[in-house]
């Protein structure tokens, strides 16, 4: 499959169900072939930090621990918003490997000429 997929996420653990479902969405992209790219703004920036993407959301619902660790299997990027993670007095030398803190600009470069099918969570 070619193509890109961005899923912008703004909520954090306060939602469990809506990290989740937006997870979902970025393992399946990356799962099947699709270069995929989550753009975390507000309180999801904190999910870059190590240890923090631990919750079970509902009955039923994989543990989103295993869903972070298929997505980075799969090849999943995350960009974190700059300003959002510094507003929260973050460290930002304690990030996942597969994450920078990078916003808007930088998010259009990863899109490039190519099209990305988005979603927003």
């Amino acid at each position: 499959m070619s193509g890109k997929a961005v899923v912008s996420l703004t909520t954090g653990l306060e939602d469990p169900e809506k990290v989740t479902v937006a997870f979902l969405v970025a393992v399946g992209a990356a799962e099947t072939g699709r270069q995929t790219l989550m753009f975390l703004t507000k309180e999801a920036v904190r999910l870059v930090l190590p240890g923090i993407a631990r919750a079970v959301a509902c009955e039923g619902c994989p543990p989103l621990e295993e869903l972070v660790k298929r997505y980075e299997a799969a090849g999943g990027q995350y960009m974190a918003c700059p300003i959002c993670f510094n507003a929260r007095h973050l460290d930002g030398q304690e990030i996942v490997a597969n994450a920078t803190l990078a916003g808007t600009i930088p998010m259009w470069q990863w899109i490039g000429e190519d099209h990305a099918v988005t979603f927003s969570y």
